[in-house]
């Protein structure tokens, strides 16, 4: 018995089409496709029409390019791997005017889309007046030593909050710099929202893409949206291997994890932390036999499970599903849609894509 991640791939693209409604959408594909695979989640968004992609490292760019030769590939981070980018057609972002300055001659014919920081303050250009700086400078350069100006972003960090003003502040900011910038430059493409904010406001006019992440990967943005806002494709489940009965006051785990009450059943399951649950996961409920047990003790190969006289060995236990999904655990505090994704060790366990 191995504990398993399965992802239904007919349920993967009918979630996306579900999500994106015919709307023009650039799909995240950043670390390895939120660990859904980069050759999986290319080749499903492709299916259900989506031709834009975004990733923040060269190499994921490079391999986007190889699964789809016709699409818009936009890299969110910088690089100076210059011929790599002109070589695969792979566009990026231009952080400020320092990097377009040092970098002038090497950016000539590189396709560049201008960043603007806003409240997020991670990367991009302070203010449009520095970009209309960069758009003057770079057309008073001779044409063959031009980068190509064909984008303009930001992202939208406070959509998912409700308690402040600040999502309205920075998308105000946003609107107001773009119908400026948008007198002295013609953008091809324009793309700023993330899920939470192409939720809330649809896609915003005057750009051409909404650029998605985790809401394509079956996770709500926030915690009021229904859950039939988005549907989650994969599950992670384990088996139970042995149940035990502990009387009160006899421990499991190392270090007293858990000290019973009463008389108790456990289950063994077969996934722990090693295989990438997170401590505070561990916290909540399980399904056995569609009924919800809690966890007790986590340990890196197996954890405790509290259950009654239904459970025996060779039970399958579910610790992510669309029955018990992701997004519930974030809004309980576990960590984030994508932290919960990430912590999932895919070499322990045994990974399976049904079609």
């Amino acid at each position: 018995m191995t504990a398993r991640w399965t992802l239904y791939a007919q349920a993967f693209k009918d979630n996306v089409a579900h999500v994106i409604q015919n709307k023009p959408v650039m799909a995240v594909m950043k670390n390895d496709a939120y660990h859904f695979g980069l050759d999986f989640a290319v080749t499903a968004f492709l299916e259900c029409g989506i031709t834009a992609f975004s990733t923040t490292v060269l190499r994921e760019a490079v391999r986007i390019r190889e699964l789809a030769p016709d699409a818009l590939i936009f890299l969110m981070n910088p690089s100076t791997e210059f011929q790599v980018l002109r070589d695969h057609h792979i566009q990026m972002t231009l952080p400020s005017a320092a990097f377009y300055r040092q970098y002038q001659q090497q950016l000539a014919g590189i396709h560049v889309h201008l960043e603007y920081e806003n409240l997020l303050h991670r990367s991009g250009f302070k203010t449009f007046d520095d970009m209309i700086d960069v758009i003057e400078e770079n057309n008073n350069v001779p044409a063959e030593e031009q980068m190509m100006i064909t984008g303009l972003w930001t992202h939208f960090g406070y959509a998912d909050e409700f308690d402040v003003d600040d999502y309205h502040t920075e998308k105000e900011a946003w609107l107001t710099g773009l119908a400026m910038i948008s007198k002295y430059h013609r953008f091809t493409y324009i793309h700023a929202q993330n899920s939470a904010s192409f939720v809330r406001d649809g896609l915003l006019q005057d750009h051409s893409h909404a650029r998605l992440g985790i809401i394509l990967y079956g996770s709500r943005p926030y915690a009021s949206l229904p859950e039939a806002i988005t549907r989650q494709a994969l599950t992670v489940s384990a088996n139970v291997i042995q149940v035990r009965t502990i009387e009160a006051g006899e421990s499991a785990g190392y270090s007293f994890a858990y000290t019973t009450e009463q008389k108790t059943r456990l289950a063994v399951v077969d996934i722990g932390y090693g295989d990438g649950i997170l401590r505070t996961r561990s916290k909540h409920d399980c399904m056995i036999n569609g009924r919800r047990h809690p966890i007790r003790a986590l340990m890196m190969s197996h954890m405790f499970v509290e259950v009654d006289d239904t459970v025996t060995a060779g039970d399958d236990v579910t610790l992510y599903s669309n029955d018990i999904r992701i997004d519930t655990f974030t809004f309980k505090g576990v960590g984030a849609n994508s932290e919960q994704l990430s912590a999932l060790n895919h070499d322990s366990l045994q990974k399976e894509i049904i079609q």
